[in-house]
């Protein structure tokens, strides 16, 4: 499994939107400049998250985005199933029926247990903590 490129964009999206005040509109042009990004890519990305409830819109004049819930409530695995869908490290995690070896096979297990340790691991890291990670790096 590889992240996207999506998926990477829109991690550095709401990054970058959880570093501006709270509740403040981030322009669409001043999203794409910081974060290279053109506008049609950013829409295809911001799109799952506004439907998934983690960035909001604002149409018209004065119009952007931003983040729709405070950073310590968003975490990666928020982000990464928005635009990726459920995550599943093997077809045998999908859907039981999909493999007859499952009862057998002592992959399946691993399968398993990798998965739900990816899960916590994202789980555990949230927007705000990416956030000062950055600043650290930074030197800021």
């Amino acid at each position: 499994m590889v992240i996207t490129r999506a998926t990477e964009y829109a991690i550095r999206t709401i990054i970058y939107l959880a570093q501006q005040p709270k509740d403040e509109i981030v322009l669409k042009k001043d999203i794409c400049r910081t974060q290279d990004v053109t506008p049609a890519f950013l829409t295809k990305i911001l799109q799952p998250l506004i439907k998934t409830g983690i960035v909001s819109s604002q149409r018209g004049v004065g119009g952007g985005f931003l983040l729709a819930r405070d950073p310590e409530e968003i975490n990666l695995l928020d982000i990464l199933q928005a635009e990726e869908g459920e995550l599943k490290l093997n077809h045998c995690l999908i859907d039981e029926n999909v493999c007859q070896r499952d009862q057998h096979c002592s992959a399946h297990d691993v399968w398993n247990e990798a998965q739900r340790e990816m899960i916590k691991v994202l789980q555990k890291y949230s927007v705000a903590e990416l956030v000062q990670r950055e600043k650290k790096k930074l030197g800021s």
